[in-house]
């Protein structure tokens, strides 16, 4: 059985959940967001990553994490904050020994969905299929996060047949 935590990188809300892999079968151990809140210092916002992200990791004690890339197009102001709360995550990982990985949004979709250009709705819709979820992850973040995390899965498979290490974990696809 393998843990991983997924995460959605984002400052005024980080989707992060946490899946186990047990064979060739898929389960939610948690899911859900971190949110700051958006009058705060950019400092106070990322001590409350750092403090709750930290927490999660404590409590769930994953073998690996799994964060989505950052793509951006023009939105430079954006794409500076969620880059530093995508450090304060990998900062994280650093401490507490984890292996990263990072696919990028479209192997996401690919590894949940069949296609890198799914919309988000289908992300969701197909995270609780494939985790047999009663109700829809929600918000999307989390959804992401989990797909981040499924997506881990894969990859961290995929690093263990290159280097020949065995292991009976499933796999996904990602072309």
């Amino acid at each position: 059985m393998l843990k991983c935590i997924g995460i959605d990188p984002g400052l005024g809300r980080m989707g992060v959940a946490t899946v186990l892999q047990d064979g060739r079968s898929f389960r939610l151990l948690s899911c859900g967001c971190i949110e700051t809140p958006p009058r705060e210092e950019m400092s106070s916002r990322l001590d409350i990553i750092f403090r709750k992200l930290g927490e999660q990791i404590e409590n769930c004690s994953p073998d690996f994490m799994s964060v989505e890339k950052l793509f951006f197009g023009r939105n430079i102001t954006t794409a500076e904050s969620v880059w530093q709360a995508r450090g304060v995550v990998l900062l994280l990982a650093a401490r507490f020994g984890l292996p990263v990985f990072e696919p990028k949004p479209a192997q996401i979709k690919l590894a949940v969905c069949g296609y890198g250009t799914a919309p988000k709705e289908q992300v969701q819709r197909m995270v609780q299929r494939l985790l047999g979820l009663r109700d829809l992850p929600r918000p999307d973040d989390a959804a992401d996060a989990i797909g981040a995390a499924i997506t881990g899965f894969s990859l961290f498979a995929e690093k263990r047949r290159i280097s020949g290490a065995g292991g009976n974990h499933a796999t996904l696809s990602l072309r």
